[in-house]
């Protein structure tokens, strides 16, 4: 009597990552689609053989939505949106692989394996001239105003020039890398009539501005590494005639009077001349025709 036995495989062995626990820094500038972590890396084993089906899930708060896999039977890991430092740093993934698909009735075995991700900063924005506004709520974008100063006609400044709302000062808003920062003047000084300090960004004179005019430079903040990250501001420096004497009032005190229930906006009169209106006055010495 010849007996045919068939062995039945049963499913009784749980599938098994190569690495339970990965760790894995990426560049914020990643491009979209691109792959983080390789299918080879994260395949799961089966002694007995069974497909194995996998899912990833998200368990750091807010970090949701960034990485998904390539297909429910293939657990490669790929970027699915544009990441930004100032948003999301650092996030735990948790990618499962089970032996039969996802609601099955069936017993089914699990493994997990923890992916543990760090951003790393990119060199992604240029320099900000400060003080400055942002402009959206991420912070990723701050506006300067322009900078205004003031310098005296036909006299050379000797010491770098006084400027609002502040001296001419540039970060690198990408502030893990700190980016070296220089300065120049790109445009506006007509006659070489200014100079800035490539390190310091403090503005000088070469020489006296002869005539009463408003010179608008252009300053540019570039990061040393890479020349194609860089700013502008505009400077505004006017050219005035100096001023020797401050302005004084021409009596030290002044009367007025007015009548009871006035209404807003009536004139207020000389007390010493009740039919003219009070009249408050200041001279300056340097305008003696004024």
């Amino acid at each position: 009597l010849e007996i045919t036995v068939t062995i039945v495989n049963m499913n009784d062995n749980s599938p098994v990552f190569k690495q339970a626990n990965l760790t894995k820094t990426i560049p914020e500038d990643t491009k979209v689609n691109a792959t983080v972590i390789p299918r080879e890396d994260l395949s799961a084993s089966d002694a007995d053989l069974d497909t194995i089906y996998y899912e990833l899930t998200t368990e750091v708060p807010d970090t949701g939505g960034y990485f998904a896999i390539k297909g429910v039977n293939n657990p490669e890991i790929y970027l699915q949106k544009a990441l930004d430092y100032e948003k999301i740093k650092f996030t735990t993934l948790l990618l499962y692989a089970r032996d039969r698909p996802v609601n099955s009735a069936d017993t089914t075995h699990t493994a997990t394996a923890t992916i543990s991700i760090f951003i790393e900063q990119a060199d992604t924005k240029p320099p900000w001239f400060l003080p400055c506004t942002f402009i959206n709520t991420d912070k990723s974008i701050c506006i300067s105003s322009p900078y205004t100063g003031r310098v005296n006609i036909s006299e050379k400044s000797t010491v770098p020039l006084t400027l609002e709302p502040g001296p001419i000062y540039a970060i690198d808003p990408d502030y893990t890398l700190n980016e070296k920062i220089v300065y120049s003047i790109v445009g506006g000084d007509t006659d070489n009539v200014f100079s800035i300090d490539a390190d310091t960004g403090n503005l000088t004179m070469n020489k006296a501005a002869i005539s009463p005019e408003t010179f608008l430079l252009q300053v540019m903040a570039s990061q040393v590494n890479n020349i194609q990250k860089y700013s502008i501001v505009s400077v505004e420096i006017k050219v005035i005639n100096k001023s020797d004497h401050a302005p004084y009032f021409k009596s030290s005190i002044y009367r007025g009077m007015v009548s009871v229930g006035l209404a807003p906006g009536s004139l207020v009169l000389d007390a010493e001349t009740p039919s003219k209106p009070l009249m408050i006055a200041a001279a300056d010495d340097d305008f003696t025709d004024v």
